[in-house]
């Protein structure tokens, strides 16, 4: 049996992997986002293009990164250590043919109740803004196949991260993001006036053919491994009822994440800018949030990703000293490197904003509404990241009821502090950023909570000394990453390229000062985080240097 430091210790390395597949990734999705910005501002399209990519988009955590896999992990690798292969393959089989039943039908409702769903989320704009209430209604029917491509490269990803493969999976958005931002330009603009579609429809398209290529990418792998998908019906297998056991409280849970996104959207359609009035809020919180997306998806769902088949074998096995250990190292990591970026997000918002996505119909006030809402979204991130680690704990423990009653309750957090930023204390579509930001640190603290007295404790001493430091340090960061910004702001002024400029001074800067304030701390989990995330890295760049050197 492992010892518990070599298992963290692979959980980091694993971790490191994903986290370099998943920078690119997130790097393809910005890339994205800036094509869309430029190309369609943050007008009504972009309000309508958002909101129909939203509803079939709701359950993408329910099984990309929710309950699917949570409750089908911690199965598959228990049939994988007590079963033989062929009976692990079978339950792939039967998961991925009830997912193409379940899921498929439920495309083929939400397609036929699109006009009813929008309406529901997008409140007055049916009498308001009546073409871009039919626009949104469109957009959603043309998007709704999205929702069962994900699934099942949610579950092809669950398969291949069980078998200690993170790489292929993590890599598999960079190809949803680069294929609907390639294939909804041309069948918007190029090919779209022959098709008879609009540019945005076009961008509709796109993510479908994206989520195809985010699953064909991963099918090889799976055939390599010996796992080659066969219809199978068995809805007694006994595999089958304890996934769908588990991810019944999962769903109702996840359920609860996606009613809160329901509301805060709700909310932002009802929101009268003074400048853009209702044309622009929807579309302010979804690019902020794609910035979140970067450090949640390198250090949130990245390690969350590595830790949970790690946690699983250490739960299947009864080994609770290693449980504790691997998802405190896991949490320990996560506030190492989010809440720097936190500060990060808050003091450099409008620079990087500004950079991405300002030019063409994205307007210097688009990009000073899009960075507070950042602002306000980055104070929960750590809350966010930690919660992604927290939550499949819980499941490896085969306990899916905990997490889906804090979810519950954070409905009605989430309602009631929205309401009170946005129509109260009169903060707008930055009040629901923050609404946001206050449910994701209630959901860490209780869960933490619970967890710890669950299994006795998670080396709580040494997190919170973990905190300390680390918040000591992003102090440090904050004031060279300030007067860095300041001083070249003064000298190059705000446009795009002197905005580039001052990233790639003050970035690395922020980051040399964080990692060596850190390291006079004598934080723990700095040199595995330097080891996790750096050596992916060295071995591709040598890799590439031995190709070239030949």
């Amino acid at each position: 049996m492992p010892q518990p430091a070599s298992q963290s210790e692979s959980v980091f390395r694993h971790a490191g992997i994903a986290s370099f597949a998943v920078l690119l990734s997130r790097i393809s999705g910005l890339v994205r986002e800036g094509v869309m910005s430029r190309l369609f501002g943050a007008g009504a399209a972009v309000d309508a293009f958002v909101v129909g990519f939203r509803i079939p988009n709701l359950t993408r955590d329910l099984f990309a990164e929710g309950a699917l896999s949570a409750a089908f992990v911690p199965t598959f690798v228990d049939y994988l250590n007590k079963k033989s292969k062929e009976e692990a393959a079978h339950l792939v089989n039967l998961v991925a043919t009830a997912i193409i039943i379940l899921v498929g039908g439920l495309c083929v409702i939400g397609i036929l109740a699109s006009p009813w769903l929008v309406a529901l989320v997008t409140g007055h704009w049916v009498e308001d803004a009546p073409e871009k209430y039919t626009l949104a209604v469109r957009l959603t029917q043309i998007m709704f196949p999205f929702l069962l491509l994900v699934a099942l490269a949610a579950q092809a990803m669950g398969v291949l991260n069980s078998l200690n493969q993170f790489a292929v999976p993590a890599f598999s958005s960079t190809w949803f993001n680069v294929g609907s931002v390639v294939f909804g330009v041309l069948l918007g603009f190029v090919a779209g006036p022959r098709l008879g579609l609009s540019p945005i429809e076009g961008m509709a398209f796109g993510v479908v053919i994206g989520g195809a290529l985010q699953l064909l990418w991963q099918i090889p792998s799976l055939w390599r491994a010996g796992f080659r998908f066969r219809f199978a019906f068995d809805w007694s297998h006994p595999g089958l009822t304890h996934i769908f056991r588990l991810m019944g409280p999962a769903i109702l849970g996840g359920a609860s994440v996606q009613i809160n996104v329901l509301v805060n959207t709700f909310f932002a359609t009802s929101i009268d800018d003074p400048i853009r009035g209702v044309d622009g809020p929807v579309a302010w919180l979804g690019y902020a949030f794609r910035f979140m997306q970067l450090p949640l998806g390198l250090f949130g769902v990245a390690i969350a990703t590595a830790t949970l088949p790690a946690i699983g074998r250490s739960a299947s096995s009864g080994d609770m000293d290693e449980f504790r250990e691997t998802l405190a190292r896991s949490l320990g990591l996560v506030f190492l490197l989010t809440v720097p970026s936190s500060v990060g997000l808050v003091l450099l918002g409008p620079a990087i904003v500004g950079a991405i996505y300002e030019g063409a119909k994205f307007q210097p006030y688009d990009t000073q509404q899009t960075a507070r809402a950042l602002s306000f979204f980055a104070i929960g991130l750590a809350g966010y990241a930690a919660t992604k680690v927290l939550v499949p704990a819980f499941y490896a423990l085969k306990d899916s009821r905990t997490p889906m009653y804090t979810s519950l309750a954070s409905i009605l957090i989430n309602a009631g502090m929205g309401y009170t930023f946005v129509f109260v204390a009169g903060l707008g579509h930055a009040g629901l950023a923050l609404a946001t930001s206050t449910v994701a640190l209630f959901s860490f603290l209780v869960l933490f909570w619970l967890m710890k007295r669950r299994i006795g404790g998670i080396h709580g001493r040494r997190l919170r000394g973990v905190i300390f430091k680390v918040s000591i340090a992003s102090v440090a960061m904050s004031a060279a990453v300030w007067a860095s910004s300041r001083f070249i702001q003064s000298l190059a002024g705000i446009a795009p390229v002197a905005r580039l400029i001052d990233l790639a001074i003050t970035i690395p800067l922020g980051i040399a000062v964080l990692y060596l304030v850190s390291r006079a701390l004598r934080v723990e989990e700095l040199q595995m985080a330097v080891s996790a995330i750096g050596g992916p890295i060295a071995r591709r760049l040598s890799g590439l240097n031995a190709k070239l050197g030949s």
